[in-house]
């Protein structure tokens, strides 16, 4: 009895001291963006003319949420999903699905992630860490409706990219017929990585530390709080931008763990990134990747981090990988 009482008290001094240092890392593990952000992205790409824009429709969630999409229709039996990167919405894929949609190379649809786009319910987050995959999930379905024998090809761009990941290594994973990626975030600490991603994004390390212990507990009463923040240059803002995400968004928009989630593609698999790519180490990519699954990586010269959706350049990879699919 008197050994099973010190096991007891030993677990509870434990997980006292770790509820102390959670506390103090999220009370003080804060960040600030410079008072003179420079963001190290190249925006001026993404100053196009939006005039030709699909119209802004919506679909159910299984919570009955109305999420936002885009819709660029062709005579295709190839169905392709585009998921925004971190801080903008579906708008800047543009360029890039009207040409795939008027070459008829596919239908294009473009969401807009929940706490994201021109009026979210909650801008900046979400209800529970998984819901951005779950939503994928029940967009896929309300695609397949229409769609039943299509080939489903599932791609994303920075953060979208991540999520892309995080999906495929879930449970929905299977459900996505081939996947292609553009400039995909891995992870934090992953080789392809610049710090900060050249100076973008600004995480609140400590916060995401201490909310990270809390919730290896099951505790998840603090996920609200803000993680990140975005240095998107004022002149680049209409209203639309979401430039914080809470920690649930934050941490539902990344890779679960990026190596054992690319080794569960087994389907076809794009990555494309361009040299000139502000944010990550684009010649990093096919050595990492290739290390857990088969993939077709493409380096385009010169191409910067928004550069390698909006630059016309992309289409032509893309037009061959999608007419061998």
């Amino acid at each position: 009895m008197e050994i099973f009482l010190q096991v007891i008290n030993f677990i509870l001094i434990s997980l006292v001291i770790q509820l102390m240092i959670a506390t103090v890392l999220i009370i003080f593990g804060t960040g600030k963006l410079p008072d003179t952000p420079e963001s190290g992205l190249v925006f001026d790409e993404l100053y196009l003319d939006y005039s030709t824009l699909s119209e802004l429709k919506t679909f159910p969630a299984r919570d009955g949420e109305a999420l936002g999409y885009r819709h660029y229709p062709a005579e295709s039996n190839k169905v392709l999903i585009l998921v925004h990167g971190s801080g903008w919405h579906s708008q800047y894929f543009l360029p890039l699905a009207e040409y795939i949609s008027v070459e008829g190379l596919a239908q294009v649809y473009t969401p807009d992630l929940r706490g994201h786009g021109p009026a979210p319910k909650k801008r900046g987050d979400v209800d529970y860490i998984n819901q951005l995959e779950d939503d994928l999930a029940d967009f896929i379905a309300f695609i397949r409706k229409d769609n039943p024998d299509a080939t489903l090809i599932v791609g994303g761009h920075s953060s979208g990219g991540g999520l892309v990941i995080r999906f495929a290594g879930s449970q929905y994973g299977q459900q996505a017929d081939a996947y292609v990626l553009l400039s995909p975030y891995l992870k934090y600490n992953a080789p392809t990585m610049r710090p900060n991603s050249g100076g973008w994004a600004y995480a609140y390390t400590g916060r995401i530390a201490g909310l990270s212990i809390l919730n290896t507990m099951g505790i998840h009463w603090f996920d609200h709080l803000t993680a990140i923040e975005f240095n998107m240059p004022e002149d680049a803002r209409d209203g639309s931008e979401t430039l914080a995400y809470s920690h649930r968004l934050n941490t539902g928009y990344a890779p679960r763990n990026y190596k054992k989630d690319l080794k569960a593609i087994m389907q076809p698999f794009l990555l494309l990134a361009g040299t000139a790519d502000e944010a990550f180490v684009a010649d990093q990519f096919e050595s990492l990747v290739s290390e857990y699954t088969s993939v077709q990586v493409e380096l385009m010269p010169d191409l910067s981090h928004m550069g390698v959706v909006v630059s016309p350049d992309v289409q032509p990879l893309l037009e061959d990988w999608l007419g061998g699919l």
